[in-house]
């Protein structure tokens, strides 16, 4: 059974090896509320996974270090486990689904875990896991649905309390459950009367469903870029622990998430993964109650591979408006593109890309089709740029992202 007494001694056991990581102001995130962030991205592992694997593995028996111990993980539960054995002289296996980030692949070998790779998604992971561990023996070192595992991740409840003891809300990313479960458990202890929200990507919404439907259940699929949260199946102890001690659970889309990141970069000079930053996009969305509240989002990691980085900054741009393209048809004539290009000017964007086209069989022989890319301010300003357009007699066919 999961006590506050576990949770302190986890602190105790961890005090040494994970961070007291900064809660730091936010206020160019959100105008509507007083947002923290607790930077769990500037973990010793770029994760919080390190305080529950390693707050487990600290209380395995001798009999139990002596065979190894092996997990599942998308990559950074990977990473805790890897530093907890490898710090301790035990041996370790980590199966991870083959699409997780070559950095998170990479730093779990780097900390002295064998790699396991399955093809599939972090259920199929778990699955091969689950099988090896029959097969040898070894200490099965769960991510999530384990009480050691969540006192561990309940020390960042204790962190925040003693941070900010006049805090309003919390907001937490969702993936197995375990962080929440832990944080919950910790707030709700101590502070009943601060709101405890989860977050979770709308491509793998499992413990959204659950708590929604109150009833433990499965997703057929699971499809986002935040890897670490992208389960099917929340944990069965989490999804108690939810239901008793979280206030509201809602969902943020891919661009949302996206968007989430791209501020982080920009405002607070922090590299959150797509996991870490959906408790932000939460708030910037207005998915939560929040406003005029002090409000914690918990960054749970950084680990974000640097490919999708690139993607990632390039959609959150188009989706606060700060990049766009715009289609226009007209009548191919000289002296056409300076007047667009003054007209974009004028309103203050600036046209980065030029593509001409005559050659679509539906437009008329003496006609075109201009295609600009442009750097903007925000949506409005891109909306009045399609407003002087359009005033100026030329005709938006669409715009394309």
């Amino acid at each position: 059974m999961l006590t506050l007494d576990k949770i302190y001694h986890a602190a105790f056991v961890l005090k040494d090896i994970a961070r007291r990581t900064d809660l730091i102001e936010a206020p160019l995130l959100s105008k509507d509320c007083h947002l923290y962030l607790k930077t769990e991205n500037l973990q010793v592992t770029g994760s919080f996974k390190v305080r529950g694997a390693y707050y487990k593995i600290s209380q395995l028996s001798e009999e139990e270090r002596s065979r190894g111990v092996i997990a599942c993980s998308a990559g950074n539960h990977a990473q805790g486990v890897a530093l907890a054995a490898t710090r301790r002289g035990i041996k370790s296996i980590v199966c991870m689904p083959d699409g997780a980030p070559i950095m998170k692949v990479e730093n779990t070998k780097n900390l002295g875990a064998e790699v396991c790779l399955v093809p599939g998604t972090y259920d199929d992971a778990h699955d091969k896991a689950v099988e090896l561990q029959a097969e040898t023996g070894m200490t099965f070192i769960h991510p999530y649905d384990d009480e050691l595992v969540i006192a561990g991740q309940g020390t960042i409840g204790l962190e925040i309390l003693d941070q900010l003891p006049d805090l309003d809300a919390v907001i937490v990313p969702i993936g197995g459950g375990g962080l929440i479960a832990g944080i919950a458990f910790t707030i709700k202890s101590l502070r009943p009367e601060v709101k405890v929200y989860g977050v979770q990507a709308a491509g793998a919404p499992s413990m959204y469903q659950s708590v929604q439907q109150h009833k433990y259940q499965t997703l057929d699929a699971a499809s986002t870029f935040a890897d670490g949260i992208q389960v099917k199946t929340p944990g069965e102890l989490t999804y108690e622990m939810c239901e008793k001690y979280v206030d509201e659970v809602v969902t943020v889309s891919e661009d949302e998430i996206a968007a989430a990141i791209l501020s982080l970069m920009e405002n607070q000079k922090l590299v959150a993964e797509g996991a870490g930053a959906v408790p932000v996009a939460a708030a910037l969305f207005h998915k939560l109650p929040i406003q005029g509240k002090k409000v914690v989002c918990v960054v749970s990691g950084g680990n974000i591979d640097v490919n999708i980085l690139s993607r990632v900054i390039t959609r959150g741009l188009v989706m606060s408006g700060r990049k766009s393209n715009l289609t226009i048809a007209l009548e191919d004539k000289p002296g056409q593109l300076t007047k667009v290009s003054r007209i974009v000017a004028e309103c203050g964007g600036n046209v980065v890309s030029v593509q001409y086209d005559g050659s679509d069989p539906d437009m008329p022989i003496s006609s075109c089709f201009l295609k600009l890319g442009m750097e903007t301010r925000d949506a409005a300003q891109i909306e009045q740029i399609r407003t002087e357009l359009a005033k100026a007699g030329f005709q938006l066919v669409a715009e394309r992202t």
